[in-house]
């Protein structure tokens, strides 16, 4: 499994770059490959992916969700295997800090490959600056869902 870290510095207010984030159907807007994220409740996304002509499907549960600092998943289904947390720090009233650390593991030849070539780092490195550009770009969020998802919770969010 590879680990990828990378931070962002965003001019924006925490709670605007953290609202923008909970946003995943706006995702394929910045994230490459990224084609179709569909929301299918508070906890659970469906992901469709195509990275280096391969078209991947799987799902995502949010495992902790804290307003304005951090966002945790893994996947649930499907044939790609990750974990990952996005943290959100304030730097000052109008900066934010955003670090994204996942946990890939790579299926097959070509993303074993491109796991070794630094594919994926590179990838990830794009897709945090393409997000720095949206939310900058726009100067506010498209949307925000502020509830609270607590580690080991299943019985749904608390809000």
């Amino acid at each position: 499994m590879s680990t990828v870290k990378k931070t962002v510095e965003v001019d924006v207010p925490v709670h605007t770059a953290y609202n923008q984030w909970t946003q995943f159907e706006s995702f394929p807007k910045f994230m490459d490959g990224v084609e179709e994220v569909t929301q299918l409740d508070d906890r659970h996304n469906h992901w469709t992916t195509k990275i280096g002509g391969v078209q991947r499907e799987f799902d995502t549960e949010i495992v902790d969700q804290l307003p304005d600092e951090r966002i945790t998943w893994r996947t649930v289904s499907g044939d790609t295997k990750q974990r990952g947390s996005v943290r959100f720090e304030r730097v000052d009233d109008t900066h934010t800090r955003v670090e994204l650390v996942m946990d890939v593991e790579t299926s097959g030849p070509v993303e074993k490959v491109g796991d070794l070539i630094g594919s994926i780092d590179r990838r990830v490195k794009g897709d945090m600056e393409r997000f720095k550009k949206y939310i900058e770009e726009h100067g506010t969020e498209s949307g925000a869902w502020r509830g609270r998802i607590k580690p080991g919770d299943t019985s749904g969010p608390a809000l």
